[in-house]
């Protein structure tokens, strides 16, 4: 059996850096999967590959800002299987930006897409969630439920040219915790991933336009390279499992030691 064998996971942001990542793990893993992106042919063309590999799936392609979209994902993935048991909020947009020009257009984007959809998403599975507990004689091995929120290290430190962003990260950690002290009478485990020079689709376009960027990034980082997109998936994967049972309420970095050093001028990404 695999880590996540019997369970239904919705995943969001699924085709792309991390979120792609996630998929492929968690359909290695045993999962059932509920795929959402705004892509519709990456959507389309990952789905048949991993259905091809043996995966279940079903797919929808939304942007979850808005509240009908949310609802229909959630019945989308409970007519197709009778239960919710895990949800991973990997959608994000990022962008740099002077911190004294644009920053409230920017801030809205990525408010609306990094954190009011994972809100949202994160209210709608929770109650489902609550409901299907209710149901319930004994408790699974891992609880009611599992939530886990993709964020960044950037969330944590001081980035200028990483203003709003930085801000929607900081945003999504404390809804992480703070979800979790509520969701925690309900066996539901809430937690986040904050990543830091992970290759994600992010910095693989920064990268492109920034020459120097990677060896500055590994210059401040303990592990001495850039992480793969497949390690925080692992991370994810377990958090989402029951072998991470009694874990709730936690930002796990995955930044190969970046904030030991505590680094200001480098991108987090």
């Amino acid at each position: 059996m695999g880590l996540l064998t019997g369970k239904t996971a919705i995943i969001t942001g699924a085709v792309t850096g991390v979120g792609l990542a996630v998929s492929r793990k968690f359909a290695a893993a045993g999962a059932r999967l509920v795929l959402t992106d705004t892509n519709d042919a990456k959507l389309a063309e990952e789905a048949r590959d991993l259905r091809e590999s043996g995966a279940e799936i079903v797919t929808f392609s939304c942007e979850l800002k808005e509240k009908l979209s949310v609802n229909n994902l959630i019945a989308l993935a409970l007519g197709n299987y009778d239960e919710i048991d895990i949800l991973v909020n990997a959608s994000r947009v990022m962008r740099y930006g002077d911190a004294l020009e644009n920053a409230d257009e920017d801030l809205d984007v990525m408010m609306d897409t990094n954190l009011k959809g994972a809100l949202r998403l994160s209210q709608a599975v929770a109650r489902r969630m609550i409901s299907q507990a209710e149901g319930r004689t004994d408790t699974p091995a891992g609880g009611n439920g599992a939530i886990v929120n993709i964020s960044s290290i950037a969330g944590q430190r001081t980035l200028p040219d990483l203003l709003a962003y930085s801000v929607t990260c900081a945003a999504i950690d404390q809804m992480t915790r703070n979800l979790a002290v509520a969701l925690a009478p309900s066996g539901i485990r809430v937690n986040g991933v904050a990543l830091g020079g992970v290759m994600t689709a992010n910095l693989r376009d920064s990268l492109k336009s920034q020459e120097e960027l990677r060896a500055k990034m590994i210059a401040v980082t303990p592990l001495g390279r850039v992480g793969e997109a497949t390690e925080a998936a692992d991370a994810v994967a377990w958090l989402a499992s029951s072998a991470a049972s009694f874990v709730t309420g936690q930002i796990l970095a995955v930044d190969g030691g970046r904030t030991v050093l505590d680094p200001l001028s480098v991108p987090a990404h």
